[in-house]
């Protein structure tokens, strides 16, 4: 007999050799229909793995993270196998999983179409009812290139190539199918129930420019029929809230051919925008924060020493000044460190908030380009604190609060992941594990769950990174809090400590909203386009019936204005459904429409954007029920 230890803690004995799925089985029959894959003392294994020793084990059903990667990555093989049947002249890069379904890219002649799709879709439920087995194998790494090259897969040889000469390299076989893979994977092809490929993109081969561009098709499989289903209608919400879609209908940004990815913020977008920011200062100031604000471009010495020459200059834009190298700033923290090093601080003067609304450029392919989500050039909501060891903990618990009171306000819920040291780092492991559990320390102490995400820090220390969850289910990461051993030792920052000598001090990155583009896309999204009052553009449209009511439609607005309120009168000569629907299309937040009953009795006509039409009421009362709105930010 084995002893198996479960996530609770509870120990249970099985007989040597029992799978995983016969142990589900025994716990529960539901867990066992359920179940995807098991982890094995934290490695994920297929059902059929039998466990001969004791272990920890942990059964993941398709809600766990894990266990989606596992389904969607052996989906991935499914769809390439497809493909391989109806198209066997293709050739296959890489296909993993990603954050929702997976992609494979492939070289084929032949340009895919939505029909195709369709055909692969057929194909891959063939694969999934034939519930073929997946079987791990491995080969030294000379057999290994043989192996693929005698399928003429040069991509497959370029991957292997670049592994260590002395590596063991991984296959798995899958019916007619092998494929290069480090796995895991799951049992069989038969869990994968429902499938839907969502679109063909183009993808220069490992993400270079100058490779051959391959297509990319993304797709997403689940469990159940019933996952997909609901999984689409999300899709299809999604794309009527496309904020491209509604920030043109609502005249917000626009795009154009002459800047891809430099947004153009129109007047109706800097309204959203500046509300946005004034909104930033008041609650850094509340917090003692002091604001500051640093050039775009800084000399190229600077990047040296902040470590981005190395770690991100790919990234980066560059320019000539007076015959010498400077760079157009990716990031505002190197400003941030001239700005402390301009004199000597006591250990009294800690800690030391700096905000600054930091506009910078990174450079992204143009194919992963996409409205305000993902641009070239971007406002960080950034602030870098400077403290004493000892302050650490207090300070990032304090960033928690300020992250979590901004992200209710907008009635988003969140979750957070603790993201560790990844291979391209700089720094010792010592100061790494204290930053590490520096950030590990606090989130226990406020009793917040979290998950580690393994080698996703930064490049100079660890971090927390905030998902925040849309109206519809989506995710987006946003805040972080990036705790730094490395850049105080790069610039050599120090402090005058209560012995008289000095000391080096520890500094926090943060960011709240993200960058105000992006946050501006997801408020957009998740709204719908119908803000919050006191973001909203229009936040009252006066709509006459005809024009001999514009005089007193007019007085409405100037009262209004005056009140502080955002006003727009529509006096065009058109009939008055038209003028209505123009308003409901641009969402203005309140409509009044004004003929002669209004005129004479001052009693006005409401409709609200959010919840339809109002009961009627007097003028300052109307102005009074906005004010109070505005005042307490109601979503």
């Amino acid at each position: 007999m084995i002893k198996i230890t479960l996530k609770d803690g509870s120990v249970r004995e099985a007989a040597k050799g029992t799978t995983i799925r016969e142990f589900a089985k025994s716990l529960s029959h539901k867990l066992a229909k359920e179940a995807v894959v098991g982890k094995v003392n934290d490695q994920i294994q297929g059902l059929d793995y039998a466990m001969n020793e004791d272990c920890t084990l942990e059964i993941l059903t398709f809600e766990d993270e894990d266990a989606k990667r596992t389904f969607w990555h052996t989906s991935s093989h499914m769809m390439a196998n497809a493909i391989m049947r109806l198209f066997p002249e293709a050739k296959f890069g890489i296909g993993p999983s990603i954050a929702n379904g997976f992609y494979y890219d492939i070289d084929l002649e032949h340009r895919l179409t939505d029909e195709d799709l369709r055909e692969l879709e057929k194909e891959m439920k063939k694969i999934a009812e034939a519930d073929q087995p997946l079987t791990r194998f491995e080969k030294p790494r000379e057999e290994a290139l043989k192996f693929m090259g005698d399928t003429k897969e040069n991509y497959k040889v370029e991957l292997i190539n670049d592994l260590p000469e002395d590596a063991v390299i991984s296959f798995y076989e899958q019916g007619d199918f092998t494929d290069l893979c480090a796995g895991p994977h799951l049992s069989s092809t038969g869990p994968v129930k429902a499938v839907k490929l969502l679109s063909v993109a183009g993808a220069y081969w490992r993400g270079n420019e100058k490779n051959k561009m391959l297509q990319r098709i993304y797709g997403i499989t689940f469990p159940k029929q019933k996952m997909l289903d609901e999984y689409i209608e999300r899709m299809e919400e999604a794309k009527k809230r496309d904020h491209r879609k509604i920030g043109k209908e609502m005249d917000l940004f626009a795009l154009y051919d002459e800047g891809p990815g430099f947004p153009f913020f129109l007047p109706k977008g800097m309204i959203i925008r500046n509300e946005l920011e004034t909104f930033w200062r008041k609650e850094h100031a509340k917090r003692g924060y002091q604001e500051i604000k640093t050039p775009l471009i800084l000399n190229e010495a600077l990047w040296h020493t902040s470590g981005h020459w190395d770690h991100y200059k790919n990234n980066m834009y560059f320019t000539k000044i007076d015959d010498e190298d400077y760079a157009i700033k990716p990031m505002n923290c190197p400003g941030s460190m001239l700005v402390y090093k301009r004199k000597m601080y006591s250990y009294r003067d800690f800690p030391i908030r700096m905000g600054e609304l930091g506009q910078v450029h990174r450079h992204e392919l143009s194919g992963a380009l996409h409205g305000l989500m993902r641009v070239r050039t971007f406002t960080q909501d950034d602030a870098h604190i400077f403290m004493l060891p000892e302050q650490i903990k207090d300070e990032v618990k304090g960033v928690i609060d300020f992250i979590d009171d901004v992200y209710k306000m907008f009635g988003f819920k969140y979750h957070i992941e603790l993201s560790t040291r990844p291979e391209d780092s700089m720094g010792s492991e010592e100061d790494w594990n204290r930053a590490t559990d520096a950030l590990r320390e606090a989130m226990e102490e406020k009793n917040l769950n979290y998950v580690v995400n393994e080698g996703d820090g930064a490049f100079y220390g660890p971090k927390l990174d905030f998902h925040l969850e849309d109206c519809i289910g989506r995710t987006w990461q946003c805040g972080t809090i990036q705790l730094d051993f490395q850049m105080p030792q790069r610039f050599d920052l120090t402090y005058i400590g209560s012995d008289g000598e000095k000391h080096r001090p520890v500094m926090i990155h943060r960011v709240i909203f993200g960058s105000i583009e992006r946050f501006i896309g997801i408020l957009t999204e998740h709204f719908a386009g119908k803000f919050p009052l006191w973001l909203a553009p229009v936040q009252v449209k006066l709509l006459t019936v005809t024009e001999k009511f514009n005089d007193y439609a007019l007085e409405l607005k100037d009262k209004m204005e005056a009140a502080g309120l955002r006003v727009e009168a529509d006096l065009r000569n058109e009939k008055i459904g038209y003028k209505i629907r123009e308003a409901r299309n641009a969402r203005d937040s309140y409509i009044v429409v004004i003929g002669e009953k209004e005129q004479e009795s001052g009693i006005l006509p409401i409709r609200s954007s959010k919840v339809g039409e109002l009961d009627p009421m007097p003028v300052d009362d109307f102005i009074a029920m906005l004010l109070e709105e505005i005042k307490e930010k109601r979503c």
